[in-house]
């Protein structure tokens, strides 16, 4: 049995939506995942180089993670495992432990993720509808995309002009395009900003003319130790309430129920990261930047993101493509994820809107507010040795005291 159906007769369409096990001609297809490529390129590039990772390697690792997660979720679920940013604060206080340290600390938070997938697994929809509601995983979903939002207006504000170049081109694109134009929007956007910012001279070749084209990967084995273990263990609840909030969103993208692949996913996931620990990258998560492409194109097909899996795997061998990559100056990638970033949190609030969620309810609003605030301003606490940002508390706070309160309130009125 063929892995995909062809929409229609292949080709793009305006307005026409291409669900997950669809895809179009080959050749298009090829084309959706470059544009993947790219979306996720930035992200991928700046955490291994944040934490002092191998940027190959992680490279190699998201695209063997991004076909892994595909095949557990059984091609319902789009989505890149890319590294996550969550990442990036315990393994850089980490790094002067070295390496070997920080992949054990990633390879202790992957396992514990596959752990927590297969209960949520065996527990199936039950668990998901009592502790994460249409409040909660809105709200979940609003926090990924708005917590992230720094992240796009910091490069973008640092480099304006390639970033308005960016953003206004995916827009007028995604707006106004039709067919093709409408579809390759973000594409289109990121080589107009990138080209803008090759001929202003804001990019350095330098790096590509010294790199070889073919080179191994940088491989590393873990060693576990429990002070750098504990530093990490926190970010599994970023990479938890990611991942459901993911799931919910791309659930919402495409009309589909995916509660039953929640726990696939975070098992995925889970395996990804220990993957990447076990050989030298950085622990991955479903990324944002690919669903927002969704949001733009409507093109949800897994294909896409096989096509992207396996290219990066491939350019994982080649140092110079990577330093390629890497050139794609910061106000290109600040205005790309201003957009899609954008489209993530649009999404959460579509799915209070589609659940008719109330938010005239005390503990809904109460609850929901305070979440939203400690995500989007990024409470940062100290709690021992681990400094946990937004995007636990955010979550975290809207998971527990949502249940809380609801029982509370229960018991109150009986």
């Amino acid at each position: 049995m063929a892995l995909w159906t062809v929409h229609g007769d292949g080709r793009t369409t305006d307005g026409d939506a291409i669900a997950p096990q669809e895809r179009l001609s080959w050749p298009l297809t090829v084309g959706f995942g470059a544009q993947h490529l790219l979306a996720m390129a930035g992200a991928t590039i700046y955490v291994p180089a944040a934490t002092g990772l191998p940027v190959s390697t992680t490279l190699l690792f998201s695209g063997v993670g991004t076909l892994l997660f595909l095949v557990l979720t059984r091609n319902r679920v789009p989505s890149y495992a890319g590294p996550s940013f969550a990442f990036i604060a315990p393994l850089a206080a980490a790094r002067d432990e070295g390496i070997a340290a920080q992949l054990g600390g990633v390879l202790a938070a992957g396992l514990l993720v596959i752990i927590i997938g297969i209960a949520v697994k065996a527990l199936g929809v039950r668990l998901l509808e009592s502790v994460m509601p249409p409040l909660v995983t809105g709200a979940v979903v609003i926090i990924i995309g708005l917590d992230l939002s720094g992240r796009a207006t910091e490069p973008f504000a640092r480099q304006p002009l390639p970033a308005v170049v960016t953003a206004g081109a995916i827009l007028l694109c995604g707006v106004l395009g039709r067919g093709s134009s409408f579809r390759f929007s973000v594409l289109i956007g990121v080589v107009a900003g990138w080209l803008f910012g090759f001929f202003a001279g804001l990019v350095d070749t330098g790096a590509v003319a010294r790199a070889a084209w073919f080179g191994l990967p940088e491989f590393h084995s873990p060693e576990l130790r429990p002070s750098v273990t504990l530093l990490v263990l926190p970010v599994v609840l970023v990479l938890v309430a990611e991942n459901v909030g993911h799931v919910k969103a791309v659930a919402a993208l495409t009309g589909r129920n995916l509660d039953g692949s929640a726990g696939d996913a975070i098992i995925a996931n889970g395996l990804s990261t220990t993957f990447a620990g076990l050989g030298g990258g950085s622990g991955t998560t479903t990324y944002s930047e690919n669903i927002g492409v969704m949001g733009v194109t409507k093109v949800y097909s897994t294909a896409a993101f096989a096509v992207t899996g396996v290219t990066a795997v491939l350019l994982a061998f080649s140092p110079k493509v990577v330093a390629v990559l890497g050139t794609v100056p910061a106000g290109v990638v600040g205005g790309a994820t201003l957009v899609l970033f954008g489209l993530i949190s649009l999404v959460g609030v579509r799915v209070w809107m589609e659940n008719r969620v109330d938010l005239t309810n005390p503990g809904n609003a109460l609850v929901g507010g305070a979440a939203l605030v400690a995500g989007v301003g990024d409470l940062t606490l100290v709690v021992g040795d681990m400094e946990l940002g937004g995007m636990v508390w955010g979550p975290l706070l809207v998971v527990i005291l949502h249940p809380l309160l609801r029982r509370l309130r229960a018991a109150r009125a009986v």
